[in-house]
């Protein structure tokens, strides 16, 4: 959802800051510019999501058996803290980022192959 959520923004705002309009840019620089936005996108959906997915990692190999989710979740973060929801954040920003921004740039390329518009302002 945070991809989805950011990528318009996030592009409208990239925009805004270029010098002149997006019809000024050639379809080049728009997917450029889509590449961009979605990388940005990426890297806010890896920071909101990597917490809990290094919990839910740890959690399916670390849960003893007979163990509820809540009193493993407690055990857990008892032994990593909070630091430790946060290790592999740097790695998963270059993954998620680069693959989200390579998904909207395909998807602008698209949109120009099928005689769309780009993603962004007017």
């Amino acid at each position: 959802m945070m991809k989805f959520a950011s990528f318009e923004t996030i592009v409208e705002m990239i925009y805004t800051y270029l010098p002149g309009k997006k019809a000024d840019y050639g379809k080049g620089a728009q997917t450029a510019v889509s590449f961009t936005g979605g990388y940005l996108a990426g890297i806010l959906c890896a920071i909101i999501s990597h917490p809990s997915d290094v919990m839910v990692s740890k959690l399916n190999a670390n849960k003893m058996p007979g163990e509820s989710a809540g009193v493993a979740t407690k055990r857990i973060y008892s032994e990593i803290g909070f630091r430790g929801l946060w290790n592999g954040l740097p790695v998963r920003i270059v993954m998620i980022g680069t693959l989200t921004g390579l998904q909207w740039m395909i998807y602008d390329y698209f949109k120009i192959f099928m005689g769309f518009p780009t993603t962004g302002g007017h």
